[in-house]
């Protein structure tokens, strides 16, 4: 390995990081779309030389970003250089789909935990209780809109829209996964993409179809919508462990349920064109994810794919 070209491309890997993160900052439209491609430099040049060139250039982007950015350059490095490194080594260390995911969602909720540690520590501000708050401020707003009539549907509609502001902060572990996951996600098929554009060998995911987790998965829920049956009380530590767990895993069973989907359309040789159309449909109408979770069980719980298929 040459270590001028190295330096070289690592320079301009740097530039392309700095100027692609300036277009997030300045550019709003755009930055929306920029602000995802952010970790794709790390993870080429952790992928391309290893995880040492990647943790170097990541140091030398902080140190950069620290000159013109003073504090802010902890948060922008926490989130985009450290995910591309992870992301960028794994990809390299030829590791799947799943297990590239893991490691990036780790990385992200790890990241957007000390993020808001620190904001709580050093500046004395609780992202969640502000964004309560301007929830709060625009409620009121939206109530002394002509739609609103009478005092009773006014109360009504207030004591609703105040217990779903509320429930964020109880549920804010489960958004900070989500988010976390979330971006992993979109930031790992980027890089996936970019990365065959180049003729890197990388490893995505495996057919949809052959997604499934563990059978453990259906006991915790169970459990966990036990304890919702029996009642628990809002305000303890159980009542936020069940507020959290429990939608991690319906999302996990309905997921199941559309990998279900996937493997029947493929197994009884239906246009493939349908199992994506009921994805949009639960995307689009909600109401149907209930069926599909209940599939989703039924599958963890009954292995309905070795019924359909012996040798799966």
């Amino acid at each position: 390995m040459n270590s001028q070209n190295v330096v070289r491309e690592g320079a301009i890997t740097l530039g392309i990081y700095i100027g692609t993160l300036l277009i997030s900052l300045l550019v709003p439209l755009v930055g929306v779309v920029t602000f995802l491609f952010l970790p794709f430099p790390f993870i080429y040049f952790s992928y391309k030389y290893e995880l040492r060139a990647g943790v170097i250039l990541g140091l030398l982007s902080f140190l950069l970003l620290a000159i013109f950015f003073g504090p802010l350059a902890v948060p922008i490095t926490l989130l985009f250089s450290v995910t591309g490194i992870v992301i960028g080594a794994l990809f390299r260390r030829k590791e799947g789909g799943f297990p590239v995911l893991l490691g990036g969602s780790l990385s992200f909720i790890a990241s957007i935990v000390l993020i808001y540690i620190g904001t709580i520590v050093f500046l004395n501000v609780n992202p969640i209780d502000d964004l309560q708050n301007a929830m709060y401020e625009q409620t009121e707003i939206m109530l002394d809109l002509p739609f609103v009539s009478g005092q009773s549907e006014e109360e009504a509609l207030t004591e609703a829209v105040h217990d779903i502001i509320e429930e964020i902060g109880v549920i804010a572990p489960y958004l900070i996964v989500i988010m976390g996951v979330g971006l992993a996600l979109v930031v790992q098929l980027i890089a996936y993409w970019l990365l065959k554009k180049k003729a890197y060998p990388v490893i995505g995911f495996p057919p949809v179809r052959e997604w499934g987790f563990p059978k453990s998965f259906i006991w915790y829920y169970l459990i966990t919508y036990l304890f919702i049956i029996i009642g628990v009380t809002e305000g303890t530590a159980m009542y936020t462990a069940i507020a959290n767990l429990m939608p991690m895993l319906e999302l996990i069973m309905v997921i199941q349920g559309f990998a279900f989907i996937f493997f029947y359309t493929y197994m009884k040789r239906i246009n493939r064109i349908l199992p994506v159309f009921l994805v949009i449909l639960g995307i689009l109408f909600p109401i149907f994810l209930h069926v599909v979770r209940i599939l989703g069980i039924i599958d963890l719980g009954f292995d309905l794919r070795k019924r359909i298929n012996p040798q799966n």
